[in-house]
């Protein structure tokens, strides 16, 4: 597949999963805006995007790892890693349309690693520097998120631990408009994005996202062969 239509498609699934960043995210991002003392609401918007950058690192950092194994899967097995990738990012559609719930199951997934970096999150708060934004939001970044794990194998199924990397970054960058927005009380944005039309239009082409990712001989013809 072509790389740049690759790298608008993990932009476009971060700005499709919009209404979930809401949920998981949202009320996160109002804390950490809240977090700011006075002396540096001056600075919110340079802090706020300190912290989604930090975030957005962690993301390519995870994409690099996972593609590492990624790449040692697809040598033998490309078919079935896209598949399953393809499975879960429908999984992913239904959730944001509000269908089925079932893929919070594997938001449990992260708990583990969650409960231990959790409390190294108060060690940077209250915010005063931009370098402590951007240390808090990396360690945001890890948060157990279905839309992020989606999104992570279908990245790790592509074969190349960098395109991995990349395409996290890229997914990462389309959920920034909304993030920001957010931190900066955007309220008539949040109601659009959280009506069941809006959510529903979203999961809808998340899933024929998914129907396009799974192995087939379309595939073949959008890689050009």
């Amino acid at each position: 597949m072509n790389e740049l239509l690759l790298h608008l498609s993990a932009f476009v699934l971060g700005l499709l999963g919009a209404g979930h960043c809401l949920g998981m995210c949202g009320g996160l991002m109002g804390a950490l805006t809240l977090a700011i003392p006075a002396e540096a609401q001056q600075r919110r918007l340079a802090i706020l995007l300190s912290y989604n950058l930090g975030r957005i690192a962690s993301y390519s950092l995870a994409g690099l790892l996972l593609g590492l194994l990624g790449w040692a899967a697809h040598q033998g097995f490309a078919n079935v890693l896209r598949g399953f990738a393809a499975a879960l990012l429908f999984a992913m559609g239904l959730y944001l349309a509000g269908w089925w719930q079932g893929l919070t199951r594997v938001e449990r997934l992260g708990q583990g690693l969650w409960r231990y970096l959790q409390p190294l999150t108060r060690r940077f708060m209250p915010v005063q520097s931009l370098p402590q934004a951007l240390t808090l939001g990396a360690l945001w970044g890890w948060l157990p998120c279905g839309l992020v794990y989606s999104t992570l194998l279908w990245s790790a199924s592509q074969g190349s631990a960098l395109t991995s990397m990349s395409l996290m970054a890229a997914f990462g960058l389309g959920t920034l408009p909304l993030l920001v927005l957010t931190g900066l009380a955007a309220e008539k944005t949040k109601r659009l994005l959280q009506r069941p039309l809006t959510r529903q239009a979203a999961g809808i082409l998340v899933m024929l996202f998914a129907v396009w990712t799974f192995p087939g001989p379309h595939q073949q013809l959008l890689m050009g062969h």
